[in-house]
């Protein structure tokens, strides 16, 4: 599951790039702009600021799901759905960004998501 925890060589990420302020599309359309950022190597992620999309919470990305990384557009395109975003392990304070039980659960959960190869 460490993979998941890291951006995928393709995904256009530069060590130590700030992506926060970056809009966040899913799959299927946006869902808000990075808030924070987590960079420590292994465990980085993205907390989205999801404004009133979701109710006005925020979501915890892995950045494993992170798909593409466009710099000239400041936007960041995830794999998993809208609808897969919103049923994720709910994100409410950061001190859970900390807590290897939350972590592992969004980290079970994403790789959940993961869909097959094609033959």
């Amino acid at each position: 599951m460490s993979g998941l925890w890291t951006y995928a060589q393709d995904s256009g990420y530069t060590s130590g790039q700030s992506l926060v302020g970056f809009t966040v599309g899913a799959a299927d359309g946006a869902i808000g702009h990075v808030d924070r950022q987590q960079d420590t190597p292994g465990m980085q992620h993205l907390v989205v600021d999801t404004g009133v999309w979701v109710f006005g919470r925020s979501v915890l990305i892995p950045a494993g799901a992170v798909t593409r990384i466009d710099t000239q557009a400041q936007a960041v395109t995830v794999s998993a759905t809208q609808e897969e975003i919103k049923a994720a392990p709910r994100f409410t304070t950061d001190s859970e960004t900390a807590d290897h039980h939350y972590l592992s659960a969004v980290g079970d959960y994403y790789v959940s998501l993961r869909r097959p190869l094609a033959p």
